[in-house]
């Protein structure tokens, strides 16, 4: 179903992974019109801070922030650290797909060496996009498939930003404020460890890759399709 708005489905294994991971996107999709739904498939139970109901608190603000907050929800997928990219995990996210009609799907990249539940989310969004568009699968019969206009992966932790090749460099530079307050929302994690400096760290050195202040890398699964060239002429060849 093709209409003006952008739909977007955003996909975290854990309460802070959208907010950490791509935040200053979420903002600027967000200023630019698009509707933005966010998933969690943990309540962070496995965490060394902060409890599931804390967790889920601070998750329930940041989505109120991005304007999201009657489009939160959250999947159980076997709890923080048991999750898995199993079939019937990818059913619940096709569901959604189903149900929402989303354009854009964004995912943990499903890369090793990482928290496995960023693995298993991304894989299992990559599992999901494909079956929402199977008509004939008896668990989702109730719905009508829909298919989504592309897939996105982004990055929790800096690993995947070793090899940029493939990715999009996208300037966050005009939210940057607003997105550092969106990842304070997670007091729990941001009180105990220093990952608002990891995060913008990691974003300020893409920033000086792109020629811009701080940006924010994603992968597509897919080719990208554009009509003009033009959009895409300026790469990064800073250093």
């Amino acid at each position: 179903m093709k209409t003006d708005i952008v739909r977007i489905l955003a996909l975290g294994a854990h309460p802070d992974d959208l907010e950490f991971g791509m935040g200053g996107v979420l903002l600027t999709e967000f200023d630019a019109g698009a509707e933005i739904s966010l998933v969690v498939t943990s309540q962070g139970e496995a965490a060394s801070h902060g409890d599931p109901d804390q967790r889920l608190a601070e998750a329930r603000a940041a989505a109120k922030f991005l304007g999201a907050a009657e489009r939160f929800e959250v999947l159980d997928f076997g709890g923080d650290g048991q999750q898995s990219a199993s079939p019937a995990n990818a059913i619940q996210i096709a569901r959604l797909i189903r149900e929402q009609k989303p354009t854009l799907i964004f995912a943990p990249f499903p890369a090793p060496n990482q928290h496995p539940d960023h693995t298993a989310v991304g894989q299992a969004a990559r599992d999901a996009s494909r079956l929402a568009r199977y008509g004939g699968l008896p668990a989702l019969k109730d719905l009508p498939a829909h298919a989504i206009d592309s897939l996105w992966f982004y990055a929790v932790t800096p690993l995947p930003e070793l090899d940029l090749s493939g990715a999009v460099l996208i300037d966050i530079s005009p939210v940057s404020e607003r997105w550092k307050t969106l990842m304070a929302c997670h007091a729990s994690q941001t009180a105990s460890r220093r990952y608002l400096d990891l995060q913008i760290s990691r974003a300020r050195q893409l920033g000086l890759l792109a020629g811009c202040e701080y940006a924010t890398a994603l992968w597509p699964n897919d080719p990208p399709v554009v009509a003009s060239l033009q959009p895409l002429a300026r790469a990064a060849r800073g250093f």
